[in-house]
């Protein structure tokens, strides 16, 4: 009987988005609404993390004027990113935060 080989989840999910690149906008919106409702930064930077891979860290780590460790720290679970690192990963990634306005059942003033 052969011995079966199992791959983690995020492998699985990564050689997903290099078959299906143009699904990665409709996966960041997703992510960013859920962290929105949920505020999991550690489920947020997992799924930022797989796209850095799926779009190469070293190419995202030049375009946000860090180092390869420092992307990669930044999204690890131990990483606690500063805001303007999460900013300048996505804009390497070809994006960037825009505000949305809640809606008013949602406001706390």
């Amino acid at each position: 009987m052969a011995k079966r080989t199992y791959r983690q989840f995020r492998e699985v999910e990564e050689e997903y988005f290099r078959t299906r690149p143009k699904e990665i906008d409709a996966y960041l919106d997703e992510i960013l609404d859920e962290y929105a409702e949920d505020h999991d930064s550690a489920a947020l930077l997992a799924s930022l993390r797989v796209i850095a891979k799926v779009k190469g860290i070293s190419h995202i780590a030049e375009k946000a004027g860090m180092t390869r460790q420092g992307v990669q720290h930044a999204l690890s679970s131990k990483g606690n990113p500063r805001f303007d690192n999460v900013n300048s990963i996505m804009n390497a990634l070809g994006y960037r935060l825009v505000p949305e306005r809640l809606d008013s059942n949602n406001q706390q003033m």
